[in-house]
């Protein structure tokens, strides 16, 4: 399994890298298409399950993520606005849930078949960043990538 990284590189920013072993066309399809994404988003240890995943990967296009947890009666949402497609290579959206939400930008670069992807969250300030990573919201970043690779490995790809 090849290594995760996550790392605040500055006061509003966190960038989580990972190469899979799977060629770029196959990790977009599982960030872009809703019953690939719902295999892998929600790590399985958070208890959470993801009830509703709309997705409209295009310029302008909205994405709304609708999770529950045994210990809240109602569900969380997640939602925003893509602003960048690039197939293969970008995608850039929103977070809309909360003033304090990141934007997104997800780079795919392949390689010899493998494709380094590229994760960075940008909060609109420092406290907003801490509050995500105190939440712990960003720190299941190791395990969704892993849940990724088995999803990859059906589709196609192999996993070391």
């Amino acid at each position: 399994m090849n290594p995760t990284t996550v790392e605040r590189t500055s006061e509003r920013e966190l960038v989580v890298t990972r190469t899979f072993n799977a060629p770029a066309r196959l990790v977009f399809e599982a960030w872009t298409r809703p019953e690939l994404f719902k295999r892998w988003w929600v790590p399985k240890s958070f208890g959470l399950t993801l009830l509703s995943c709309e997705m409209d990967v295009r310029v302008g296009g909205a994405y709304r993520l609708e999770f529950g947890h045994p210990a809240s009666e109602q569900p969380m949402a997640f939602f925003g606005r893509y602003i960048e497609v690039t197939p293969h290579a970008r995608l850039v959206w929103t977070s809309e849930e909360s003033p304090d939400g990141a934007v997104t930008t997800v780079t795919f670069a392949e390689k010899d078949g493998m494709t380094l992807v590229v994760v960075r969250d940008l909060y609109p300030s420092r406290e907003a960043l801490d509050a995500a990573i105190a939440s712990e919201s960003t720190g299941g970043f190791p395990e969704q990538f892993a849940q990724l690779d088995e999803v990859l490995a059906i589709l196609g790809g192999s996993t070391v």
